[in-house]
């Protein structure tokens, strides 16, 4: 069996923009006096497998709709016939039971000093973003279809990964948290609404109602400098509510690479102007959890 094809449908460069939930989450409990090493790790590995997941499923949804056939950017490995459907619905399976297996194995080293019944929350929310995963283009009801992509990423990338792995490492809950959670969720949106911009024609010929189908590429456009504004008013909110020093306005540095990718995506017409948006996006929002974290710990 050849590994290329499945290095390919995994989507690796997908990993950076997951990842920037658990190291914001973890930055901030750090910053708050809570951090455990496995916890942290464990916390990665369970997302490495969740992101995988999903593309796989992805793949495989989109690969059996015929959604995939003549899009732009990356190829399918399903619609490309690198994979068989059979071959890539077996890795789904394979990958559903990793992420349910570090997740529960996650839930319970983090929370054993809580009643059992946090224990059984974090399970079930893990539950809840296999089958979130799965269910985004596979199926008959797959949401994703639906236009409800992007209330998940908000969900799963901002609110689960951020303020669940603030949780996980401090087990209390601070709603100011919610305030940069919120902030991840938004830019996890752009790079969403990026893709969708760039497959807005051949998703609408394919019935997949997305919201930048919904709303039309103008459309998405405002509301592409509305998350990307938003996210980094959110920030600017936690840090004027929380105390802290200098170091906390770290992540202006990225301010720069926000608004360029807004300029750049507003000026886009081609569906081939959005792929390279879309990776910029993902590093940017990476960069911008490193230094927003890195200014908590250092302030």
């Amino acid at each position: 069996m050849k590994l290329k094809p499945w290095i390919a449908a995994a989507r690796l460069r997908t990993l950076p923009l997951a990842f920037s939930s658990i190291i914001l989450g973890t930055c901030l409990a750090a910053s708050n006096g809570h951090y455990n090493t496995l916890i942290f790790v464990l916390s990665l590995i369970t997302t490495l497998c969740y992101q995988v997941l999903s593309n796989y499923a992805n793949d495989y949804g989109d690969g059996v709709k015929g959604s995939d056939a003549n899009r732009t950017g990356e190829q399918r490995a399903v619609a490309s016939g690198w994979i068989t459907s059979g071959q890539m619905r077996n890795a789904v399976i394979v990958f559903a039971v990793l992420s349910f297996l570090f997740g529960t194995w996650l839930s319970i080293i983090a929370t054993h000093n809580l009643p059992l019944m946090v224990t059984l929350t974090f399970v079930g929310l893990g539950i809840l973003a296999i089958v979130a995963a799965i269910t985004y283009t596979m199926g008959r009801r797959a949401y994703g279809y639906k236009g409800l992509g992007d209330i998940s990423v908000l969900i799963f990338f901002g609110y689960v990964g951020v303020v669940g792995s603030y949780f996980l490492q401090t087990n209390f809950l601070n709603w100011e948290v919610f305030l940069p959670a919120t902030a991840v969720g938004f830019l996890a949106m752009g790079v969403l609404n990026l893709n969708n911009m760039r497959d807005i024609e051949e998703d609408r010929k394919n019935g997949k109602r997305t919201l930048a189908v919904m709303m039309g590429l103008q459309g998405a456009k405002y509301y592409h400098g509305a998350l990307l504004i938003l996210a980094m008013d959110l920030a600017f909110i936690y840090n004027a509510i929380t105390p802290g020093g200098f170091w906390r306005n770290l992540y202006f540095l990225c301010i720069p690479l926000i608004l360029l990718n807004l300029y750049r995506a507003v000026k886009a017409n081609d569906p081939k102007d959005f792929e390279p948006l879309l990776k910029m996006l993902a590093l940017t929002t990476l960069l911008f959890t490193l230094l927003f974290g890195v200014g908590q710990l250092y302030s």
